[in-house]
C-alpha cells in the first residue's frame, strides 16, 4: 500500500476526486489534510468516511510541525495539492489569506516534501524515487485573452487579481523545487470548473439558488465575460492521467472546450429549470446586471492539446450533458 497525502479534499474539486480515486485505486490509502475553512465541508466526502483506506486530519497546510508529523506518521510517497483559497471577490477584499494559503502553504507542503523524499538537491533516499508532487492551479495565472488566442502551456504568467498572483506564485515555488532540487513534480492549470458539491457562492450554485428562492440573479457588467467550462469529474480524470504518467516537470492545461459567456451560462440554467420548476414566469425575469468585479478578465479558454496528445485525456461531457448532471444535484440539495 502505498499513502498519498491529498490537501483541501473537503473543498469542491478534491471532494469530487476522493471517491473517484478510492475506487480506481485499491493500493493507496489517502491521508486528506483539510483546515476546514468555509469552503469545506466534510459532507462533501460522507461517502468515503467509512473507507479504511481513508483518514482526514484537521490542519493547516502552513502548519510545518503538521505537516512534518503526518510525513513522518504515514510515510507520505506523494502529494496531490488541491488546498487553495479560490474566490476572487474575496481575493480582492482580503488579500492577505490568499497569501499566506496558497504562497506560504503551498511552500511548506514542497520543502517538507523535498527534505523527506531526497538526500540532497537531484538525489532521492531509495524508498521515495518517483514520489511525486502534484500542484493543481488554475487558468487565472496567465491573465485574459482576446476574443481568438487560447492559453497554452507556453502562455506568460499575467495575473490579474489577488487570487491568481497567488496562485502564479504557487506555480513558481513549485517549478523552482523543480529545478532548483530535482523534486519530481507536476503543475495542472484547469479552466472553471462546475458540477456536484461546488461552494454555494460560486457562480453556478448563486444561479440555480436565486431562481429557486424568486430572488434576482446578480450578472457583473454586461455579462459577455467568458470562460471555458469543465465538468469537474472530467478534471479529476486529467489530475489522475498527469499524476500518474505526466512528464516530470511538466504543466498540463486542463480545459472543457466549452467557451460559455456569463449571460450565456444564466440563459442555459433558466431554460432548464423553467421545464423541471416551471414558475409562472421564465426564470430568466431574474436576471439583474450589476456593477463590474474590480480587474475583471474578460475572457479564459484553454487549448488542451498537449494533455490529449500526451497523456490520451478527453472531456466526457460537453456542457449540454454536464449542466443538466449538475442542475439536476442542486435540485436535491437545495
Amino acid at each position: 500500500m502505498k499513502n498519498i497525502l491529498l490537501t483541501g479534499t473537503a473543498g469542491f474539486i478534491g471532494s469530487n476526486f476522493v471517491p473517484y480515486f478510492l475506487e480506481k485505486y485499491p493500493e493507496y490509502n489517502l491521508i486528506n489534510l483539510d483546515l476546514l475553512t468555509y469552503a469545506g465541508n466534510l459532507d462533501n466526502l460522507k461517502e468515503c468516511r467509512d473507507n479504511p483506506r481513508y483518514k482526514f486530519i484537521k490542519g493547516d497546510i502552513c502548519n510545518r510541525d503538521l505537516v512534518e508529523f503526518i510525513f513522518n506518521e504515514y510515510d507520505i510517497k506523494g502529494v496531490i495539492h488541491f488546498a487553495a483559497e479560490s474566490h476572487v471577490d474575496n481575493s480582492i477584499k482580503n488579500p492577505g489569506v490568499f497569501i499566506e494559503t496558497n504562497v506560504n502553504g503551498t511552500f511548506t507542503l514542497i520543502d517538507v516534501a523535498q527534505k523527506y523524499w531526497m538526500y540532497k538537491p537531484f538525489e532521492y533516499k531509495e524508498a521515495y524515487k518517483g514520489c511525486r508532487f502534484h500542484h493543481i492551479s488554475t487558468d487565472e495565472v496567465y491573465g485574459t485573452l482576446n476574443e481568438t488566442d487560447l492559453f497554452t502551456e507556453e502562455t506568460p504568467y499575467a495575473p490579474n487579481s489577488p487570487y491568481s498572483a497567488s496562485k502564479a506564485s504557487s506555480d513558481m515555488i513549485v517549478r523552482s523545487y523543480q529545478e532548483t532540487y530535482g523534486l519530481n513534480t507536476v503543475i495542472t492549470n484547469c479552466s472553471n470548473n462546475y458540477g456536484p458539491k461546488q461552494h454555494n457562492e460560486k457562480l453556478i450554485p448563486t444561479i440555480i439558488r436565486k431562481c429557486l428562492a424568486g430572488e434576482s440573479i446578480p450578472i457583473y457588467g454586461d455579462g459577455q465575460n467568458i470562460r471555458d467550462w469543465l465538468y469537474v469529474l472530467d478534471h479529476c480524470k486529467g489530475i489522475d492521467l498527469v499524476y500518474h504518467i505526466g512528464k516530470k516537470g511538466n504543466v498540463y492545461n486542463i480545459g472543457g472546450r466549452n467557451e460559455r459567456t456569463n449571460l450565456q451560462i444564466v440563459d442555459t440554467i433558466c431554460s432548464i429549470l423553467d421545464k423541471k420548476v416551471p414558475k409562472e414566469t421564465s426564470y430568466k425575469e431574474l436576471i439583474t446586471f450589476v456593477e463590474d468585479r474590480a480587474g475583471h478578465d474578460r475572457r479564459y479558454a484553454i487549448d488542451a492539446s498537449k494533455i490529449e496528445t500526451e497523456l490520451g485525456w478527453r472531456a466526457d461531457e460537453n456542457f449540454e450533458s454536464g449542466i443538466v448532471k449538475t442542475v439536476d444535484w442542486y435540485l436535491k440539495k437545495y
